[in-house]
């Protein structure tokens, strides 16, 4: 069962040949052999997830079960459920219960799915291999020894390891796509809007989007189906047809234009990765694509352009965490305001004041023309390079991270390096593009390998044919972890 997709699960629930409660106590049971090693999971209550669990078996003995009916389902620790702890992977939400649930959950909710547990992350989604959680670091199922990748890492693991049939995650320079790729799994950041934000703890809220990971394209398309949609709550959430993101499964691929920037096969790219990308491409020309080299020459900037507009929306959002109404509050204090300070200062962790400084000094007086507004103005010109370039292909691919898994602890005291484990995915939020990873073979280290996928705006059916054609012809997406 717990290499099934998705599809083969809903159909052994709807012949009866297991029920929805004996699948999830399956993935409880692994939970709880495995998660003691990978730390994937933050918190799993059997009791609510049972609960639902028989909800959905009176759903489908009813007939009334849809796609994802009595699918166990883990989410990313950055969506508020109801009645769930919900930690955002930070000692500032540590015992925050959330009294409502995010769209996405509701959307699941729906669809009576089962809420597995919620997956470890990156303190409010900073950082680049999950050990910036409070929780601590997630093991990547591959190697116990290398990151899983982040914010979502907890995710990519739970996914890779299966400890769930699939899980959301959430995508801000990269943070669905990268760990992805690290762990070998398929991750979808859809284009901004697609999917609403609302209940989704903020980290930067013009480059956040949630997002499905699992083994494969196929399963991403079902999960995307019940994600997806306009939510009235969010501003910045698009009020657009439902569509069925699975209805391209299956087409030709016959002249289909791949664009290859010459910026994502430059210095810094390793050997292996670069040879893997290109096998992949030319599995892609034996299905019937052409290549177009194209250009996108300011994606160079989009490093320096994330990190000035990112942590600058993050101060802002996350000043709401004062220790007043909710959340860590330090245990003595002289008046307001030191409380303030003295619940900030130990309820966040380093990466994430880090980021608060950052973001305040480029939004303070005197530097605000000079950083913020300017990386404004440079984020449309990446977002033009993307636009002039869809007029010469239909899909752009390369490599997802310029290596393969980095040892744990190996960057946590060079930022920078660190932050440049995403140059490859951040220009595509700087441009609200859509955008996916998914496995396309092995380093020499034994380690996972991703291609990324980016499409124009509102091309995921297509993209995810794309992904899926691939995946006919090759089996790196069914590959399990040694030892899981």
């Amino acid at each position: 069962m717990f290499n099934s997709s998705l599809q083969q699960l809903a159909a052994a629930l709807h012949s009866k040949k297991i029920s929805s409660i004996e699948l999830t106590q399956l993935f409880l049971d692994r939970i709880a052999a495995l998660n003691p090693k990978l730390n994937a999971y933050i918190t799993v209550n059997p009791e609510l997830s049972l609960a639902q669990a028989r909800a959905a078996d009176v759903r489908i003995a009813a007939g009334k079960a849809v796609a994802l009916t009595g699918i166990p389902i883990a989410q990313k620790d950055i969506f508020c459920a109801q009645g769930w702890r919900t930690t955002c992977g930070s000692k500032m939400l540590h015992n925050f219960i959330a009294p409502y649930d995010a769209h996405v959950i509701s959307q699941f909710n729906q669809a009576g799915a089962i809420n597995l547990g919620k997956t470890n992350m990156d303190e409010f989604a900073m950082g680049s291999s999950n050990e910036t959680s409070y929780f601590g670091p997630v093991k990547n199922p591959w190697d116990d020894s290398k990151v899983p990748g982040g914010s979502s890492g907890g995710t990519a693991a739970a996914v890779a390891a299966r400890l769930c049939a699939a899980a959301t995650g959430t995508d801000t320079g990269g943070s669905i796509r990268q760990p992805a790729a690290l762990c070998g799994i398929s991750g979808l950041k859809p284009t901004y809007g697609v999917v609403s934000r609302y209940g989704m703890i903020a980290f930067a809220s013009s480059l956040d989007q949630a997002g499905p990971m699992a083994r494969s394209a196929e399963d991403l398309a079902l999960l995307l189906n019940v994600m997806a949609g306009y939510d009235e709550r969010d501003s910045t959430s698009l009020p657009r047809a439902t569509e069925d993101y699975a209805r391209d499964l299956g087409k030709s691929l016959a002249g289909l234009r791949i664009g290859l920037p010459k910026e994502f096969f430059a210095q810094g790219l390793s050997n292996e990765v670069a040879q893997a990308v290109e096998a992949a491409i030319a599995e892609y020309k034996k299905l019937g694509a052409t290549v177009v080299d194209i250009s996108l020459p300011n994606s160079r900037l989009s490093i320096p352009v994330y990190y000035v507009l990112a942590p600058a929306e993050a101060s802002s959002n996350l000043s709401r965490f004062d220790g007043v109404r909710y959340g860590y509050r330090a245990p003595e204090y002289g008046n307001l305001a030191d409380m303030y300070e003295k619940s900030r200062a130990q309820g966040f962790g380093a990466e994430v004041k880090r980021r608060i400084m950052i973001g305040t000094y480029v939004l303070s007086h005197g530097y605000y023309d000079a950083y913020y507004l300017q990386a404004q103005k440079i984020r449309q010109l990446i977002a033009q390079d993307f636009v002039e370039a869809f007029q010469h292909c239909d899909v752009i691919m390369g490599p997802t991270t310029p290596t393969t898994a980095f040892n744990l602890g190996e960057k946590g005291d060079d930022p920078v390096q660190m932050y440049l484990s995403d140059i490859y995915t951040i220009a595509v939020n700087l441009a609200g593009l859509p955008g996916m990873s998914i496995p396309a073979g092995f380093g020499s280290n034994n380690m996972p390998i991703g291609l990324q996928i980016i499409g124009n705006y509102f091309d995921e059916a297509h993209m995810l044919n794309v992904a899926h054609q691939y995946q006919q012809v090759t089996d790196w997406h069914s590959q399990v972890p040694q030892g899981i």
